[in-house]
């Protein structure tokens, strides 16, 4: 539907304005994809943290909001050791998404870090939790994603968008044999 063709009884006016946005920036968040790279193989670093909006626990991938001058490989790094302990190494920046353009403006980049696990600083990572934060840190083999995702979702839990779509990735790429096209 263009704008030309959407008239205000079609709709609830809402504010376009972001209230999460720094002036200088053009995203409000970023979404944090940390692969920790195992003898067994990748796995994806992920968060169990409760949500009261839908009243439960929620598994994310760490994510926050970018500081005033701050671009989002900086808060990206720096998220992911306030919320994990973990300290990584940025390898990919997405174009701007958008998280649910249909309800509001807010938008972030999804951005790659890797992390070392040979590190010192990576084989007892301390986050630096808020007062208010209450995050439990875990991980999950990359290979076996998707299916993790259905079983919590069958423990109870609700799963993240951000990581649903990876895991779908994920299995649409392995179920299409996407990487025989190489």
């Amino acid at each position: 539907m263009s704008k030309s063709n959407c008239k205000a009884s079609d709709a609830k006016v809402m504010s376009t304005e972001p209230l999460t946005r720094p002036k200088d920036s053009p995203i409000d968040g970023v979404g944090i994809v940390a692969i920790l790279q195992k003898a067994s193989g990748p796995e994806l670093l992920l968060q169990k943290q409760f949500r009261p909006p839908v009243n439960r626990a929620v598994i994310e991938i760490p994510a926050g909001l970018v500081d005033a001058g701050e671009s989002a490989a900086e808060s990206a790094v720096r998220e992911l050791r306030e919320e994990t302990g973990y300290r990584g190494e940025v390898s990919e920046v997405s174009p701007v998404m958008f998280n649910d353009p249909g309800f509001c403006n807010t938008n972030l980049n999804m951005v790659h870090v890797n992390v070392d696990m040979s590190l010192p600083e990576n084989q007892k990572p301390k986050p630096e939790l808020e007062d208010n934060e209450f995050i439990e840190v875990f991980t999950l083999p990359l290979k076996h994603l998707y299916a993790a995702c259905k079983e919590l979702e069958d423990e109870g839990y609700a799963v993240d968008a951000r990581v649903g779509t990876l895991a779908e990735g994920i299995e649409l790429a392995r179920r299409w044999r996407l990487h025989e096209l190489e």
